[in-house]
């Protein structure tokens, strides 16, 4: 908005001794009207749509304060600026309450005056100008750091500041720098692609100062140390599809519940898909080793039955197996009910010494923007899918179970077993009846694909990957690419593109928010 497009009304009783400081502001290009009195006020407010109101506290007749609700009940939207002589604490609190947008206390110039309207007409722009300007001078760092990072910490900490800076720009109405950040995003995402397919085989198969902290390994390395750290009750909540932005989301709703005492970052192991990482995480145990030493309690993507079924035998197993002693509980919540029921029965939460919550919300919502129409235009972006998950988790029983947790007094890890990803990409595959139907990862006999398009693992129990077929290969998509069939093809893409998946590589997928949460004193 130019300043030659306001509007303001400024109300005072005194208004000719403000003739200086209103020639001032037309100087500045705004448009200036005034009246000294209320009832006017009220009157010239209905009839005009003023762009900001700057009103005085102490006039005869009818007060700021009593003009105050008038105004708002005419124009709800309005900023109005108030000017009181007083700084008795309850003038302002009933201002504050009336929700004025800002307040001068007399005597005041002009300066200050054009400080307050910029920061109520032309905040907005103000803001986008100098998040532009940060972002610009940031890209060349960003940029340089792809090019020398050497490990997993590395591209989480490239992860983290493209994140902050999507979230920063989300409200910018500067579509060439959101395009420079997706494009900075893709160039990303296509060098982490390049690092997983270089290092993933040493970190699942070689044990070295490099690897970081995977699936099978989370227990062990974060979350047993977590819970003996926190000398009290601990709750592990695995949330599926989690990513951080969405994180970032939720977090200002628990600030006053919880202190954040650790925001870290593990890798998903391949395929970033469930039924492998999540068996993993609780297991402590690589799919393939899983497959080995329980085989009635692993299926492969071709065999029929549900394949996350046995998640509480594997966290009891892991846990005796490390010489836990603790007194466990483990609710796993599919469907909305069950969250309910379980806000009214939390007592054996509440008393478990480490108890775990799967909540499996986020997965059914990604589902979700797939399948339904008006889900999809909710959601056409990455912005407005977080808006939608900050919506649904402010008014979810998990934000109640969170409250809950922090009242009992219960330190709160908040992780995933992986991400998701935006796809826009089709790559084409072909395979026969038993080919697994992911978009992202596809495990099968005779897959034909183009090498040069996927990150292949011909050889399963490299990867520590179970082999469904004595011929069975695995392959995964990159970046933003899904898998296509040749048959029906342009209605396969146009029912996937754009849609959130999983199960491939991609900084969203493998680069995983572990959050360790402290209860406020």
């Amino acid at each position: 908005m130019n300043n030659n497009d306001v509007n303001i009304l400024w109300v005072d009783d005194e208004v000719e001794l403000l003739k200086p400081h209103i020639l001032f502001l037309q100087s500045k290009g705004y448009a200036v009207d005034t009246c000294n009195n209320g009832y006017d006020a009220v009157e010239m407010v209905r009839s005009e749509p003023y762009d900001l109101i700057i009103l005085d506290e102490m006039m005869p007749g009818m007060t700021g304060l009593e003009t105050l609700p008038q105004i708002k009940e005419a124009r709800p939207s309005t900023p109005v600026i108030m000017v009181t002589k007083s700084e008795e604490e309850n003038i302002m609190d009933k201002a504050i309450g009336s929700k004025i947008a800002d307040y001068l206390i007399k005597p005041i110039n002009p300066n200050q005056v054009l400080l307050s309207i910029k920061k109520n007409i032309h905040r907005e722009r103000l803001v986008t100008e100098q998040t532009t300007a940060d972002y610009r001078a940031e890209f060349g760092r960003i940029s340089s750091s792809l090019g020398v990072a050497r490990t997993f910490d590395d591209w989480c900490a490239i992860y983290r500041k493209l994140v902050g800076w999507e979230m920063e720009l989300t409200e910018s109405s500067d579509r060439s720098i959101k395009e420079i950040l997706r494009m900075q995003k893709s160039e990303a995402s296509s060098e982490f692609g390049k690092f997983v397919k270089r290092n993933y085989l040493d970190w699942v198969n070689v044990r070295t100062e490099e690897r970081p902290t995977m699936s099978h390994t989370l227990f062990k390395n974060k979350i047993i140390p977590t819970v003996e750290e926190s000398k009290g009750k601990t709750t592990l909540l695995m949330i599926d599809n989690f990513r951080y932005d969405q994180w970032r989301t939720i977090w200002p709703l628990l600030i006053a519940h919880f202190d954040l005492h650790s925001e870290e970052f593990y890798c998903s192991i391949l395929p970033t898909a469930t039924q492998y990482a999540r068996n993993a995480i609780f297991a402590g145990l690589m799919p393939l080793a899983i497959d080995k030493l329980m085989p009635d309690k692993w299926l492969n993507d071709n065999e029929e039955g549900g394949k996350n079924k046995y998640e509480e035998d594997f966290l009891r197993r892991q846990l005796t197996r490390a010489g836990k002693g603790w007194k466990v509980s483990f609710d796993k919540l599919v469907k909305p009910e069950a969250g309910r029921k379980l806000v009214d029965n939390f007592g054996h939460v509440r008393e478990a010494d480490f108890s775990v919550i799967v909540y499996n919300f986020l997965d059914i919502l990604s589902h979700a923007r797939t399948e339904t129409e008006i889900i999809r235009e909710l959601t056409e972006d990455e912005a407005a899918f977080r808006s939608l998950t900050h919506s649904w988790f402010e008014h979810s029983e998990l934000y109640t179970m969170l409250k809950m947790l922090a009242e009992a007094g219960h330190t709160v890890i908040i992780t995933s077993d992986h991400g998701t990803t935006r796809v826009d990409n089709p790559i084409k595959v072909v395979g026969d009846r038993e080919t697994s139907p992911n978009l992202r990862y596809k495990t099968g006999r005779n897959l034909s694909y183009n090498p040069r398009e996927v990150y292949e693992i011909t050889r399963p129990a490299d990867a520590q990957l179970p082999q469904g077929n004595l011929t069975s290969s695995y392959i995964f998509a990159l970046g933003r690419d899904f898998f296509s069939y040749p048959n029906n093809a342009n209605q396969f893409i146009r029912y996937y593109r754009d849609t959130f998946q999983h199960g491939g590589i991609s900084l969203e997928e493998m680069c995983v928010p572990y959050i360790v949460l402290r209860p406020k004193s």
